[in-house]
């Protein structure tokens, strides 16, 4: 079972995070990880700005409330944006982290501007397709042909024969489907748009996978909005909408959602199970990026994927350096403690190791800050 927040984020979730936290003025030691050399003196203010990925954005907020109950003196802002603003931002050096769910390619690696970036997933989650049909049960069954369908806008009413026939029981309104997608780079389109090639060979040939593409849109219905909260909102808000969220924000919306078919044809809905077992048939190479749609096994839900912090691994402000790798550090050790509790699933032991491993090599003037 999904355990369900008491939090309401909505409101942060649309504009700039900007919490106090505290500094890294002592040595933070969480249990079973390493201590951080290179530690800011008590008095010293340091802030840290980041931007990117609406996906991981709850996750990120609590972790940031959580951790400024034990540190003072540093200050995080984070803008979400989607994806595309934090890998851009990143590679201009105009701010210290990014974040997305979609990770840098290597064209974007070769043009980003302060050197080497490391590229940690901070989290794992699964993206809902969410729909507003007055009438109709809280999750219906929507098939990869169906859903690819929709998109592409051969399907165009919910009374269509191809929806009822996975869903005998339910009677669908005589009611247009609204697509609703990212207006701009996204890396929840990104898993989408994956997952949709991967079980669409004319997806993939006439449209394609990435942040952002070329959305059909033949009856002139299908709209695009910013962010996550955009995507909910529009869904929300617009009667006949389907549109793709993060679990979160489908959960903190009461947003109804399907049952998808797996690789293994079993219906399944989104959950932490599911996206555990989706990601646990794939192997995560040294530099971390994987896509992890359509995985094997009947558990897997087949829409999952991973949000990555981007980080330079040469820092050339030791006490930004240092505040940032601090907070990573604890991010991925104590931190994962909360993503249950927001619908993420929390990193496998193995994965941590490896990252903090990661975080080893981030230096300043050639000085690691983790030993």
């Amino acid at each position: 079972m999904i355990r369900k927040s008491g939090r309401i984020l909505t409101a942060v979730l649309t504009g700039v995070l900007a919490i106090s936290l505290v500094g890294c003025g002592s040595q933070n030691q969480s249990q079973g990880q390493s201590s951080t050399s290179g530690t800011q003196q008590a008095d010293q203010a340091v802030t840290l700005t980041g931007a990117g990925s609406t996906f991981v954005q709850p996750l990120l907020l609590q972790q940031v409330a959580e951790y400024q109950k034990s540190h003072s003196n540093v200050t995080i802002n984070y803008q979400g944006g989607g994806s595309g603003f934090g890998i851009q931002h990143l590679s201009d050096s105009t701010i210290d982290f990014g974040a997305t769910d979609a990770f840098m390619t290597d064209d974007q690696l070769s043009k980003a501007q302060g050197g080497k970036v490391l590229q940690l997933p901070v989290a794992l989650g699964a993206v809902t397709l969410s729909y507003n049909v007055p009438g109709i049960p809280e999750h219906i069954k929507i098939s990869p042909e169906n859903l690819a369908n929709i998109y592409f806008g051969k399907i165009t009413n919910w009374n269509d024969p191809a929806l009822t026939k996975d869903n005998p029981d339910v009677k669908f309104p005589d009611l247009a489907i609204i697509p609703i997608h990212r207006s701009e780079g996204s890396g929840t389109t990104s898993i989408f748009t994956h997952y949709l090639s991967a079980i669409s060979p004319d997806w993939n040939t006439k449209v394609g996978s990435g942040t952002s593409v070329d959305w059909p849109n033949p009856s002139g219905k299908a709209l695009g909005a910013k962010g996550n909260p955009g995507v909910a909102g529009a869904v929300k808000s617009t009667s006949g909408a389907i549109g793709y969220i993060e679990l979160a924000y489908a959960l903190q919306n009461k947003i109804p959602y399907a049952y998808m078919l797996n690789k293994d044809g079993k219906w399944v809905l989104p959950s932490l199970e599911g996206a555990s077992a989706d990601a646990a048939s794939f192997q995560i190479p040294d530099d971390m990026r994987v896509n992890i749609v359509n995985g094997p096994g009947a558990a897997a839900y087949p829409i999952s994927g991973f949000s990555w912090a981007l980080v330079y691994q040469n820092q050339t402000d030791k006490a930004k350096g240092t505040a940032l790798v601090n907070f990573l550090n604890w991010a991925l050790h104590d931190g994962q403690k909360l993503a249950p509790t927001l619908s993420y699933v929390p990193l496998p032991d193995n994965l941590v190791a490896r990252e903090t491993a990661m975080l080893k090599t981030v230096t300043s003037g050639g000085q690691p800050f983790l030993k």
